[in-house]
């Protein structure tokens, strides 16, 4: 599989907005298995770092490679063509697990987790008994919350006071807690995931993604999707104001710095 295949496959699975070109270095990297460089919307792949002792190539790592740095680029035609300053953000990895679910239907990618029985059956523990159970686990205490809440009315004492001091526990997770139980929120989708649900306000929003999540699909890949529907929260205008001042200042701090130390190499000179 040469370059010009690779490109194309990557074509057929998603279509750029822009152009780019993909380039095999011919070398090996211990670093990293490739690269995506914005400016000249450049794919590098290390393709030596795909072949075997015999130097057989293993074409399905290679392509796993090359979808994750197309993701960039993709995420940078969204961008205008550039990157954000952190790379890896959840709209990337939306981008990048989307692009792998099309790849895998389409054929170009193969999934291979089912080779190994050891690693379903663990797979199977890790759901059922930590992800499913823990979940449970947290809906039931919302229950016991909310009798909890009755018990200390009947007493004439503050649910606020319980949960501060004799659960020790922070009152945003008791909420949560509760919310999961009243909305009634699938265990099986793990503890993580019952709480970004919870925290949706509409019931058909959280029917939605609780929907999703339950189908398999990534929580980047779910939470993005579910963001994009809804509006920007607006910035204060100060805020903005004093965080850009405040990265200002530390750009200039950083280049005083820089500053003083290139002088000082220069007078040793």
């Amino acid at each position: 599989m040469n370059q010009d295949a690779v490109k194309n496959i990557l074509l057929s699975i998603e279509d750029a907005p822009l152009d780019f070109s993909l380039i095999f270095s011919g070398k090996k990297s211990r670093k990293v298995n490739g690269l995506y460089k914005p400016d000249g919307r450049e794919i590098i792949i290390h393709n030596k770092n795909f072949q075997d002792a015999d130097g057989k190539q293993n074409e399905n790592l290679l392509i796993y490679t090359a979808i994750h740095e197309y993701a960039h680029h993709l995420h940078a035609c969204k961008h205008e063509g550039k990157l954000p300053t952190r790379a890896h953000t959840r709209e990337f990895w939306a981008i990048f697990h989307t692009l792998l679910g099309k790849a895998e239907e389409l054929g170009l990618y193969k999934t291979n987790f089912a080779a190994s029985p050891a690693l379903i059956e663990l797979t199977s523990r890790i759901k059922d008994d930590f992800l499913t159970e823990n979940g449970r686990i947290l809906k039931e205490l919302g229950h016991c919350l909310i009798k909890a809440q009755e018990l200390c009315a009947g007493i004439g004492m503050r649910f606020e006071d319980y949960i501060d001091r004799i659960l020790c526990i922070p009152r945003v997770s008791a909420k949560m807690a509760v919310k999961i139980f009243q909305y009634d929120i699938k265990p099986e989708i793990g503890p993580d995931n019952m709480r970004f649900v919870a925290g949706i306000a509409g019931e058909d929003a959280r029917n939605e993604v609780q929907k999703a999540f339950l189908a398999g699909k990534s929580p980047d890949t779910v939470i993005t999707s579910y963001k994009s529907g809804r509006p920007p929260p607006e910035e204060d205008p100060r805020q903005r104001l004093e965080k850009e001042k405040l990265r200002i200042e530390r750009t200039i701090g950083m280049l005083t710095k820089r500053l003083g130390e290139l002088e000082h190499e220069l007078d040793e000179l």
